[in-house]
Formats: C-alpha cells, sequence, structure tokens
C-alpha cells in the first residue's frame, strides 16, 4: 500500500496526502530532501519533513511574495532571492521586463538540482534566463560581500529554526539594508496564524524595529494546510496603497499577464486581514484605522 504523507503544524493537528509515491531522497549536507507525486498537488518537495513547494499551488504563494511588491515599485531592476532553490521567486520576477539582474543566493545545491529535474513547472525555465545568477552558499556570506543595490529582495527560505535561522535576525535586518537601494521592499513568509502565533510575533516585532513600514499578506495554500501569512517591509515603499487603477496601470504597461492567482483587484484584500486572524494574532497586528 502507498503510505499517506502526512505533515504535522503543530501538535495536535495533523493533515496529509493519500496514495503518495516519494519519487527522491536525498540526505544532503545541511537537510533531508524528498520529492513526492501526489493526485492532489502534483509534484512536490519537502525538506526535513516539511512542505516546501508543489506544482499545484506554488504560484499562489510565489506571485504573492513577488508581485505586490514589485508592482508598488515603480521602477524595479535589481532583485534578491534568499533561499529559492526551486527557481519560483525568479520565475515571477522575470516577468518585469525591466529587471536585468536576480541573484538566487540558496544554501543548498541539492534544493536547486532535485527541484530543477522534478518540478520544471516550479521554474519554468527561469535558470536559462541571461538574468538569473544562482549563488550556492550561505546567504548572509553573499549580503555581506555584495557591493550591488537590490530593488526588492525576497525571503524564500525555510522557517526561523532551521540552517536559515541566522537570516531572521535584527543583526541580518542591518547588512541587508546596505544592499537595499532607495526604495527597496522585502518581502518574507511569516507562517500560519493558528499554529505559529508566537513565531509570527516574534518575526513582526523585529521587522518592526527594523523598518519603518511593514504590512501583512494573507491566502491560503493548500500545500501548508492552512491561512499563510507573509509580509512587506521598507522604510519608504508601502505596497499596500497601491490602489486597483494603479496596480491595472502596471500590470498593463509591463505586459504582465497569464497570473493564476494575484491580480489588481485581489491586492488590496491581500493587506485585509480577516477578524479571525486578529484574533488569533491580538497584540501583534496594529489596530484597523
Amino acid at each position: 500500500m502507498t503510505p499517506t504523507l502526512l505533515f504535522r503544524p503543530a501538535p495536535d493537528f495533523v493533515y496529509g496526502f493519500p496514495d503518495a509515491t516519494r519519487i527522491a531522497s536525498v540526505d544532503s549536507r545541511y537537510q533531508h530532501i524528498e520529492v513526492w507525486d501526489t493526485a492532489q498537488l502534483g509534484r512536490l518537495f519537502t525538506l526535513d519533513g516539511r512542505p516546501m513547494t508543489s506544482a499545484g499551488d506554488e504560484f499562489i504563494y510565489h506571485e504573492c511574495m513577488v508581485h505586490p511588491t514589485a508592482l508598488a515599485h515603480a521602477a524595479p531592476l535589481a532583485a534578491l532571492v534568499l533561499g529559492g532553490g526551486d527557481g519560483g521567486a525568479a520565475k515571477q520576477l522575470l516577468k518585469h521586463p525591466r529587471i536585468a539582474r536576480i541573484v538566487v543566493a540558496e544554501l543548498d545545491p541539492d534544493v536547486v538540482r532535485l527541484t530543477r529535474e522534478h518540478l520544471p513547472d516550479v521554474h519554468g525555465g527561469a535558470w536559462d534566463d541571461p538574468r538569473v545568477e544562482l549563488t550556492i552558499g550561505d546567504a548572509a556570506h553573499f549580503v555581506e560581500q555584495s557591493r550591488e543595490q537590490f530593488d526588492l529582495v525576497v525571503f524564500d527560505l525555510t522557517p526561523p529554526d532551521s540552517p536559515a535561522a541566522g537570516l531572521y535576525t535584527p543583526s541580518f535586518y542591518t547588512a541587508l539594508k546596505r544592499v537595499m537601494a532607495p526604495g527597496a521592499a522585502l518581502s518574507m513568509h511569516l507562517g500560519a496564524p493558528y499554529f505559529h502565533a508566537s513565531r509570527i510575533a516574534a518575526l513582526l516585532a523585529d521587522l518592526r524595529a527594523s523598518f519603518a513600514v511593514v504590512r501583512t499578506m494573507a491566502a491560503f495554500v493548500p500545500l501548508y494546510g492552512s491561512l499563510w501569512l507573509m509580509a512587506t517591509a521598507s522604510d519608504t515603499l508601502d505596497p499596500a496603497t497601491l490602489t486597483v487603477t494603479q496596480a491595472k496601470q502596471r500590470l498593463h504597461e509591463r505586459r504582465i499577464d497569464g497570473l493564476r492567482w494575484y491580480d489588481a483587484t485581489l491586492h488590496s484584500a491581500l493587506f485585509a486581514e480577516p477578524y479571525a486572524v486578529r484574533d488569533k494574532l491580538t497584540g501583534v497586528l496594529p489596530p484597523l484605522r
């Protein structure tokens, strides 16, 4: 019998995918990587037993992590992806025609190798685009050594209790600001408010201590089994102020089409937390205005 692939985001909650087939399993230098085939979401991969990306719904997560900040920026030219070894964030960034350079700083080469082979729909050929540079190694070291300036930064990383822990710290945000161009913004995933409230509280507190403008976004991601919170942070750019008209105009001007989740009418709704989320995160999210 084919086993059920189970995930346990909290001690008292479990969900999974019946009749999943494991097609690859690798112990890399940093983590245990598995690639699975499922009837519900197609190919997906896990790191240390945690769901990362699936071919069936990756567009929800990656479109939300990229387009709200990229469209709010008047003319993004360069982007830095921290993690992002599946290529999904790079694929979305490439839809913005003025972006001339994308650096993907991924720790684990085995993530790139396995997802490039088994999840081609996720990266969509982004690795073959000359605007994309893959650098393997510690992203903190890359930022420390970099002399470039980036308009957009995407934290496409594993959670804070993982090898990426050092990138979710005020000291790293300080270092990151040195390579963020004037008007730059970052996006970051936070977690599920129903399962990770304390983690979200800590991440938001550190972001707010480091950046002048911090906003949260929410979207349901089937692979993660829950509503999922993300954040944007900047000292000057506030994506939540982008109007429907402005978003439509910029999508048109940049000839961005074929998106499967994000559109101009959804933009404002992403930044409006449901009451149930606010109840779960009382004291973390600011009052409604």
